[in-house]
């Protein structure tokens, strides 16, 4: 399957993707609205709640906002991959410390945050940042060639 047909087949299959992806696929994170599709030896992770999928689109730019000087990101340039992790995973692991420790449910987990502080603009972001800025990707076993 080319790159056009399967973007296609995955707006069919899952027409609002998870802001958390990456880490829900990585094992970072769970989330209840979340739903997986399996498409051309791929997977998609969609989100189920307009709702819930708008209050993590402001985390993750907040989160990514918050971030930008001590991770030395480049405004209006496209994220790498490690770094989409870093603030997904290190971010959640942040909030979640801040929070709800032990809760990996993402969709739980912003709504305790807003509970708790009243808007996610309000969480100690001094100590989500440092979540994200001490966050490190998983290394591959070195069992190859």
């Amino acid at each position: 399957m080319d790159e056009t047909a399967y973007r296609a087949a995955r707006g069919a299959a899952v027409p609002f993707t998870c802001v958390f992806e990456k880490a829900i696929a990585a094992g970072c994170a769970t989330c209840a609205t979340s739903v997986r599709r399996a498409l051309a030896e791929r997977e998609a992770i969609g989100c189920t709640s307009p709702t819930a999928r708008t209050n993590c689109t402001t985390l993750a730019a907040l989160l990514q906002e918050r971030a930008t000087f001590a991770l030395k990101l480049a405004p209006g340039v496209p994220l790498p991959h490690a770094e989409t992790m870093r603030l997904a995973c290190g971010g959640l692991a942040g909030v979640r410390g801040c929070v709800a420790p032990g809760e990996t449910d993402v969709h739980r987990l912003v709504a305790a945050a807003q509970a708790r502080f009243g808007s996610l603009a309000e969480l100690p972001w001094h100590d989500v940042v440092a979540s994200i800025v001490a966050w490190r990707i998983r290394r591959r076993s070195g069992g190859g060639p």
